[in-house]
């Protein structure tokens, strides 16, 4: 089985996939008929797709022109069902496993409403309960933790929004090349942001593997970076882990603070910099485990520059690879092994997953 370590060297083979076949993949799916009275867009996903779609919201908004909302099936399911016809609906499950997702799917279908299913496995339950199914365009991932998907995901998200964007009206020819031609860009850089990340935590390991507990802050599309940090460590190192926007950190959260506590900034070096500079000196002065992962600008001996120059929009298409490196160094220095389920019992219980 592949490790989280293989799948993020994968990255850059899936993204060239995906980006070589997205007009095959969805580039049918949405036209004018299907876009014509949509007002806003519904996102439906749980853990690992929940994150990424946190990830790529800022710039689905941005290329929509259209309000995202990111919302929990099984609350939308059994509590929120209420379906209206200017809504563009998504459903997001990699593995096409997710029973929250499956039992949402089957009362849109049921009801005759239309909701588009994200998924990777043309065999998986998802996949055969929905009527309008998106091609993730890459392999099933072996390992239960998914880090390429995650990401691929992003992307996909990242490309329908520019379709629909384009076809609403609310996005030029010009400005979607552009942005084409900086997730190209993005693409090439992955194996020097794998070199470069593997080195920043070489250099530190010794202090996040005493960690107790690991804090990631983020901003915009570093948000869902933070998310999914708290969900890969949970996961994998299986230790105490938060992932907070950075206003909400401020807010509450920062309270909690431990003087051993590791805690990592995601700042892609956007609009909230000066407010990630603040909080940064201020948990300095109660903590010595403070790390900053930037796109950019390498300010001290523990910072991670990336050395990627982008929107800060498409952050997140890169910015997740020290984290999901670190999750995977981590988990082997503990002993875990990933391919085995810390608790086989789970499932077979809750039937969280079909």
């Amino acid at each position: 089985m592949k490790s989280i370590k293989d799948y993020v060297n994968l990255e850059q083979k899936f993204y060239n996939d995906v980006l070589e076949n997205k007009d095959s993949l969805y580039g049918d799916q949405f036209d004018k008929t299907i876009l014509h009275n949509i007002s806003n867009i519904v996102i439906f996903a749980t853990g690992s797709s929940s994150n990424a779609a946190y990830s790529a919201l800022p710039f689905m908004s941005k290329t929509t022109g259209l309000p995202i909302y990111i919302e929990e099936p099984s609350i939308a399911a059994n509590y929120l069902l209420n379906f209206n016809d200017d809504t563009l609906y998504l459903a997001i499950t990699q593995g096409g496993h997710s029973y929250s997702i499956i039992d949402l799917v089957e009362k849109f279908e049921k009801n005759g409403k239309k909701i588009f299913t994200l998924t990777s496995d043309e065999n998986s339950p998802a996949y055969k309960v929905s009527d309008h199914v998106l091609s993730m365009g890459m392999p099933v991932e072996e390992m239960p933790y998914v880090s390429a998907g995650y990401s691929v995901a992003i992307l996909d998200l990242m490309l329908i929004s520019m379709k629909i964007g384009n076809i609403l009206g609310n996005l030029s020819d010009k400005v979607e090349q552009d942005f084409l031609a900086d997730i190209k860009g993005i693409t090439s850089k992955i194996p020097d942001v794998i070199n470069r990340s593997d080195s920043w935590i070489n250099e530190n390991i010794d202090v996040f593997n005493k960690a107790k507990r690991i804090v990631w802050i983020g901003y915009g599309a570093t948000y869902g970076v933070a998310r999914e940090g708290e969900t890969k460590v949970t996961e994998t190192v299986r230790i105490s882990s938060w992932g907070k926007e950075l206003e909400e950190y401020m807010h509450g959260p920062y309270l909690g603070l431990h003087n051993d506590d590791v805690i990592i900034f995601i700042d892609p070096n956007g609009v909230l910099e000066d407010r990630v500079n603040r909080l940064q000196k201020f948990l300095s002065l109660y903590d010595e485990n403070v790390y900053t992962i930037n796109s950019v600008n390498k300010y001290h001996r523990k910072d991670l520059d990336l050395d990627v120059t982008c929107n800060e929009l498409l952050a997140s298409l890169y910015m997740t690879i020290p984290v999901h490196l670190l999750s995977f160094k981590l988990s082997q220095l503990k002993g875990n092994d990933l391919e085995k389920s810390a608790y086989p019992e789970f499932d077979k219980i809750t039937a969280s997953k079909i």
